[in-house]
C-alpha cells in the first residue's frame, strides 16, 4: 500500500471545501495492524518496513493492543516525526535514525529523541475499508476512535504517548500563523470530500510550503548539469551548503553561466569556480546539518558583501523571530566576554523553548533584567502592567501582575527586554501544593566546586535508597541543584518540609566538615551549604535552561546522572554548547513529569516519620 500524494500550491486554497492541517516533515507512512497482531507494521511510501527503525512506536503500540484489539484490522496514513513542537518536526533526526542499522544505536536514539506517529486519515477500521468515504467522514470516525481509546485527540510534542491524532483547522489564517510562529513546514489543504486514493497524486491535497530565504555566496557552476554551488562563511572558512538550478529564469541563467565561464577557473573538465563575489537568495524549507533542503533560487543580492553570508546569519534566516514579536538593537553585546548579542541570546531562547516552556507554564516569573548587558546595572522584576503585548498573560496576585511565559512570543519579548534570568516558584497557579522538590546545593565558591559534586552523589545514594527518581542540573554559577519531581496536587509544603530538612540535617551530621545547613554564611566556613529552608511557598528557584548574569552567561543545565563526577565544571555550560549538546544528548528533564506521576513520595515520608518517631 503506497500513500496518497499531494500536490505543490504557491497559496492557500480558501472556502468551505477545504479543512487544513499542520504539514509535518518526516517518514509518510502507513500503520497496518491485523487482527490477532500484537503489533503493527509500520511501512514507508517505499514499502520498507520501519519496525525496527523506530522501536519505541511499535512498543506504544503494543502497550495498548488490549484497548485497540476490538477495532482490528486496522490501517492508518501518517507521518513519522520528531518533533520539536506541536507544529515543527526535525526530518534530520528521522533521517539519521532511518539510515541506522545497528540496534543498539537505534535504541539509544529511541531513548533520547523519541519519535511519534502522527495519524491524519483513517484507511481501514475492523477490517472495513473506509477510503471511499468522505474525508470528514473518516475524521470523525478517527476523532471517535482516539476519544474512545484515550488516546491523544491533538498533537502534543512533551505527550509521551507516541500515537497522536493531527489538529485540524477550518481557519487556514489561524494554523498559518501558528505555522510561522514555531517555524513548521507548512501547511496541508485537503478538500472535505475527498476520497482517498492509493498511490495517486491529486490536486484534493495540497501542500504550501513556509519557504525560509538564506543568503549565500555562489562558488561554482557545472556545466554537465546545470548546478549552481552555494556557500556561507563559518569561522573565516567557505562552507558549500547548497547545489540548485530550479529557479532562475531564462535570462538569469544565461547571464550567470556567461559569468562563470568569463571569470572562472575551469578547476575540473566540467565545473567553473569564481571567487567569491556574487550573493543570492535561495529559498529551502530546511538545512539537515550539510545542506539547504529543496533549495530553489529566489533573487540576487547585489548589495551583499560575500562576508555578510555567514553561518549565523543563515541560523537566524532559518529560524525566523515570529512577526508579531518586535525586536530591539539585535547586536547589542549582552555577554561582552563570550561575544553573545542579543540576537544570539534571542536565537538560544528559540533553541531551547520547546524543552524550558513546559517548566514555566502557568508559573509566577520573577526576571532579573540586565538592560545594558552584562556586566551593567540589573533589577528584578515581577510587576508588569504596561505595554503588553496580547499574548502575553498575566495574573494578579497581592497586587502583582505577575507574567506567565506560557509561549515562545512571551519568552522571546522577555529575552528582548533582556530578562536573562528566569525564576519560578515550585507550584503552578492552578496549585497550592508543590509539584517539585529541589535541594540547592551552595559551595562557598566557585573554586568548591567540586564540594557540589560530592553532594550531588551523596543525595543521589539516598534518593536511590528511597526509590526516588532523581535529577540534577547546574545552577548555572558555582552550584548544583537536585529536582525531586512529584504527583500535581498531592503533598503540602509541610509534607515537602519534613523530608528537606530530614535529608539536609542527616547529611550535615553524617559530614560535619563537608556539610552545613548553618544560615550564618559567616560561621559556614568552608563548608557547603544545604538550604532547605528555601523550598517553601514564595520562594523561587532559577527555571531549567535559563542564562545567569555572569560574564560568561553560563546556563542553568540540566544533566546526565554520569555527567556528575570530577571532570564537572560549570564554565563548560556556555549559550553555545548547550546548544550543541541538546543536538547530541537530548535534554536529560525530558522524562520529569512521568516520574513525578510514578513517585512514591508517600511511602518516603512515613519511612522519615518512623525513623523521627
Amino acid at each position: 500500500m503506497k500513500p496518497m500524494l499531494l500536490t505543490d500550491a504557491p497559496e492557500i486554497p480558501l472556502g468551505d471545501d477545504w479543512l487544513y492541517e499542520t504539514k509535518y516533515d518526516g517518514y509518510r507512512s502507513v500503520l497496518i495492524w491485523g487482527k490477532g497482531n500484537q503489533s503493527p507494521l509500520l511501512k514507508s511510501r517505499n514499502g520498507n518496513v520501519l519496525n525496527e527503525k523506530f522501536p519505541e512506536i511499535i512498543r506504544y503500540c503494543e502497550s495498548i493492543y488490549d484497548k485497540i484489539e476490538a477495532y482490528l484490522p486496522l490501517t492508518f496514513d501518517g507521518e513519522v516525526v520528531y518533533l520539536l513542537n506541536d507544529f515543527q518536526s526535525k526530518f534530520s533526526f528521522v533521517q539519521k535514525r532511518g539510515k541506522m542499522t545497528n540496534l543498539k544505536n537505534i535504541e539509544s536514539n529511541a531513548n533520547t529523541f523519541p519519535c511519534h506517529y502522527i495519524v491524519f486519515d483513517l484507511l481501514k477500521l475492523k477490517g472495513k475499508d473506509k477510503g471511499n468515504s468522505r474525508l470528514t467522514t473518516r475524521k470523525q470516525l478517527l476523532s471517535d476512535f482516539f476519544e474512545r481509546l484515550n488516546l491523544p485527540g491533538t498533537v502534543q510534542y512533551s505527550d509521551s504517548r507516541r500515537l497522536q491524532m493531527i489538529d485540524v483547522f477550518e481557519n487556514p489564517h489561524l494554523l498559518w500563523q501558528k505555522v510561522k510562529t514555531y517555524n513548521g513546514e507548512g501547511i496541508i489543504a485537503k478538500k472535505r470530500n475527498s476520497k482517498w486514493l492509493e498511490d495517486t497524486r491529486t490536486k484534493s491535497w495540497l501542500k504550501i510550503k513556509n519557504w525560509k530565504h538564506v543568503n549565500v555566496i555562489l562558488k561554482k557552476f557545472d556545466q554537465s548539469n546545470g548546478f549552481l554551488n552555494g556557500a556561507i562563511y563559518k569561522e573565516d572558512k567557505l562552507m558549500e551548503i547548497v547545489s540548485f538550478k530550479h529557479g532562475l529564469s531564462e535570462e538569469e541563467s544565461k547571464t550567470l553561466v556567461a559569468f562563470f565561464k568569463t571569470n572562472g577557473t575551469l578547476v575540473t573538465k566540467s565545473i567553473f569556480e569564481i571567487p567569491p563575489s556574487i550573493c543570492v537568495t535561495v529559498a529551502c524549507i530546511d538545512f539537515d546539518g550539510s545542506k539547504l533542503r529543496e533549495p530553489r533560487f529566489h533573487s540576487f543580492q547585489h548589495h551583499l558583501e560575500a562576508s555578510d553570508c555567514s553561518w549565523q546569519q543563515m541560523q537566524r534566516q532559518l529560524n525566523p523571530i515570529p512577526e508579531n514579536v518586535t525586536v530591539t538593537n539585535p547586536d547589542k553585546p549582552v555577554f561582552p566576554a563570550s561575544n553573545i548579542t542579543k540576537d544570539d541570546y534571542l536565537y538560544y531562547l528559540q533553541t531551547v523553548a520547546p524543552i524550558m516552556l513546559p517548566f514555566l507554564q502557568d508559573r509566577l516569573l520573577t526576571v532579573i533584567r540586565y538592560p545594558h548587558g552584562v556586566p551593567g546595572e540589573s533589577f528584578y522584576q515581577k510587576n508588569y502592567t504596561e505595554n503588553l503585548p496580547d499574548y502575553i498573560t498575566t495574573q494578579l496576585v497581592d497586587d502583582t501582575h505577575f507574567i506567565l511565559c506560557n509561549n515562545i512570543e512571551s519568552l522571546l519579548w522577555l529575552g528582548n527586554q533582556l530578562a536573562l534570568e528566569l525564576h519560578i516558584p515550585f507550584q503552578p497557579v492552578t496549585s497550592k501544593q508543590p509539584t517539585e522538590i529541589v535541594f540547592d546545593l551552595d559551595p562557598p565558591s566557585v573554586d568548591d566546586f567540586g564540594l557540589a559534586v560530592d553532594a550531588a552523589l551523596k543525595f543521589k545514594t539516598i534518593m536511590d535508597y528511597f526509590e526516588l527518581t532523581s535529577f540534577v542540573k547546574t545552577s548555572g554559577g558555582k552550584g548544583m541543584q537536585i529536582y525531586i519531581p512529584l504527583p500535581p496536587h498531592k503533598f503540602s509544603y509541610e509534607e515537602t518540609g519534613v523530608f528537606t530538612e530530614f535529608i539536609c540535617r542527616f547529611l550535615a551530621q553524617q559530614y560535619p566538615d563537608f556539610f552545613t545547613v548553618e544560615r550564618m554564611k559567616k560561621n559556614r566556613g568552608k563548608r557547603l551549604y544545604l538550604d532547605y529552608v528555601q523550598h517553601r511557598e514564595g520562594k523561587t528557584i532559577i527555571a531549567p535552561y535559563s542564562a545567569r548574569g555572569n560574564d560568561k552567561g553560563l546556563i542553568a543545565t540540566p544533566l546526565l546522572w554520569e555527567e556528575v563526577n570530577e571532570k564537572l565544571t560549570p564554565d563548560f555550560f556556555t549559550i553555545p554548547n548547550v546548544i550543541k549538546r541538546l543536538e547530541s544528548i537530548g535534554n536529560p528533564f525530558r522524562e520529569f513529569r512521568e516520574a513525578g506521576e510514578r513517585q512514591s513520595f508517600q511511602a518516603v515520608l512515613e519511612q522519615i516519620k518512623g525513623k523521627q518517631v
